[in-house]
């Protein structure tokens, strides 16, 4: 049956909360500088009334990349949880907003809905300290099965692997997808994640994996190597097409036994790197669900990425069809 969706994605539905602070902040706050830290509700509550002002807007990583899809014209759904509560209504208005098809009910019950506070410092680093809340309890129920069998690719999101019944719950799409002959996609989202998960990963990529996204550290950690070129020869070998990128030295991509090297977008000024990640896999989504070689594919994410470090913020700011 041809698919009715381009991409499906399934991942953390969080609200993100973004300040620019200085390097002074990092080190009297004691955050893990460039990294994504899962913190508790205290913590959250006191981190954030630590922050200066700054930006509120729904996020999380596999929903930045299905906003960013549906700004490159293409079909996008999002399979995530919140709560109903007020960043719950956030998140749904905002996605919807963005084009993007979101239709799981909100939970009556539960923890909050989640919130990423993050710390921008002024070398565009980002600093991320998550609050999971009701998004870490996404649970196989919560997969519309319907949904993920319509759509050309499912998009599975590594941050959300922290819980028993969210990894039930990505197994299970998974499932779905390959049954339905679609193709099955995972981002590594984090070096720490890799670094938790790194067993399991390395299973999972071998047997389900179509498509994979990380970025040079996350690649690295997942074969605990420091060589580059090493852990791409090793991820050659396991997913059918790599993707990977390497900040302002562009993405390699691996297929076929073949290596294709494709420069970065050249930006005017990086002002926040939130977000790199996720936007360029909406541009080579886009590319590969509308039969672009892979070459065009990490082009366009390129571009994409290219335009979301450009600015604060996660979601793009321009019709990205226009940039392409």
């Amino acid at each position: 049956m041809e698919a009715s969706l381009d991409v499906v994605g399934v991942g953390n539905a969080i609200v993100d909360v973004i300040s620019t602070v200085d390097d002074e902040f990092i080190v009297e706050h004691d955050l893990n500088r460039g990294s994504m830290t899962l913190i508790d509700a205290d913590r959250a509550t006191s981190l954030y009334a630590a922050m200066p002002p700054g930006i509120e807007a729904s996020g999380g990583s596999a929903a930045n990349t299905m906003a960013g899809l549906a700004s490159l014209g293409s079909k996008a759904s999002y399979l995530g949880k919140v709560r109903d509560d007020q960043l719950g209504e956030v998140f749904i208005h905002d996605l919807r907003a963005a084009g993007v098809g979101f239709d799981v009910q909100a939970s009556s019950e539960g923890a909050p809905t989640a919130r990423c506070l993050i710390q921008v410092t002024p070398d565009a680093e980002r600093t991320m300290n998550t609050f999971l809340g009701i998004s870490a309890f996404l649970s196989p129920d919560d997969i519309d099965e319907s949904v993920v069998a319509s759509a050309a690719i499912t998009y599975c999101e590594g941050y959300l692997w922290d819980m028993d019944i969210a990894k039930e719950a990505i197994r299970g799409a998974m499932a779905v997808a390959a049954d339905a002959g679609r193709t099955v996609s995972l981002t590594l989202s984090d070096a720490f994640c890799v670094d938790r998960h790194r067993a399991e990963w390395l299973d999972l990529i071998s047997d389900k994996v179509d498509l994979l996204f990380a970025n040079e550290s996350e690649i690295c950690s997942l074969f605990e190597t420091d060589d580059f070129d090493l852990a791409a020869k090793e991820i050659a070998s396991m997913a059918k097409i790599s993707a990977l990128t390497r900040s302002a030295a562009g993405s390699v991509v691996v297929a076929n036994g073949e290596q294709i090297v494709v420069p970065a977008a050249p930006v005017d000024h990086v002002v926040d790197a939130t977000g790199a990640g996720d936007l360029y896999a909406s541009g080579f989504l886009h590319g590969l669900a509308n039969g672009a070689d892979l070459a065009r594919c990490a082009e366009l994410g390129g571009i994409a990425a290219g335009e979301i470090i450009s600015h604060i913020g996660a979601r793009p700011r321009v019709d990205l069809t226009d940039l392409i």
